[in-house]
């Protein structure tokens, strides 16, 4: 059973920062595929940013781009997002996400298929 846990949530002030974790364990086999989503209230959970193991690039929504870096440890089985420069309307629930099944590069920000953590509240103010 797959199991993803994030931590590293929290409130900042505008412009500040914060290193959100994700670390995943059992079975992923069917996919290498890990990305990070966001839900703020009364609005649909969106892809921010996806990686696959072993590729190099990432892949960002265009709100963030410049400002988000995804990353992994694969040693540690753990996937990143740094979020610099922060805006209030960055403010909402972040979920980790892998996927159940393989995910071409073009549905990165598609959250169908997707297993998720329990999430992690990032409130930016300004």
């Amino acid at each position: 059973q797959v199991r993803l846990v994030e931590s590293g949530g929290g409130s900042v002030q505008a412009g500040g920062s914060l290193r959100l974790s994700c670390e995943v364990s059992g079975n992923t086999y069917g996919s290498d595929y890990r990305g990070w989503f966001r839900q703020a209230p009364g609005k649909e959970r969106e892809g921010v940013a996806a990686i696959y193991l072993g590729r190099d690039n990432a892949y960002y929504a265009d709100s963030v781009k410049g400002r988000f870096t995804v990353s992994l440890d694969n040693a540690k089985n753990t996937v990143y997002l740094q979020m610099n420069t922060l805006k209030p309307e960055d403010t909402a629930m972040y979920y980790c996400a892998a996927s159940a099944v393989p995910k071409p590069v073009r549905y990165w920000s598609d959250p169908d298929d997707n297993i998720w953590g329990q999430g992690t509240q990032v409130t930016v103010s300004s």
